[in-house]
């Protein structure tokens, strides 16, 4: 299992916490076949990818048009989400809305 520290972010208040990143595993294998399957039923593109560290769903970030990470979230209680994005290593927690990196 991964373990997450919160990441310094300049635009929110510093000693934020997560109370959902011991528990935030990525899921396994980085394949996502055809990408966010609810953007590819409806014909859309989407910006970037998004697994849920709870089910592993894939779905498209916030920049995109379908914002399907996030409606994940908010319809399964699964708070975090990393990056599918390759060469990327970080994770967001929805509900605590603070960025994760892995520990070093």
């Amino acid at each position: 299992m991964a373990e997450w520290r919160v990441a310094p972010d300049g635009g929110r208040p510093e000693g934020r916490s997560c109370s959902h990143r011991q528990t935030a595993a990525p899921r396994g294998g980085r394949s996502a076949p055809g990408g966010c399957a609810q953007c590819v039923a409806r014909g859309w593109r989407w910006v970037h990818l998004r697994e849920c560290l709870t089910c592993g769903h894939i779905g498209c970030c916030d920049s995109s048009r379908g914002q399907h990470a996030w409606a994940h979230a908010r319809e399964t209680g699964h708070p975090v989400a990393a990056s599918f994005e390759e060469g990327e290593h970080w994770a967001w927690c929805y509900a605590d809305e603070v960025f994760l990196l892995p520990r070093t």
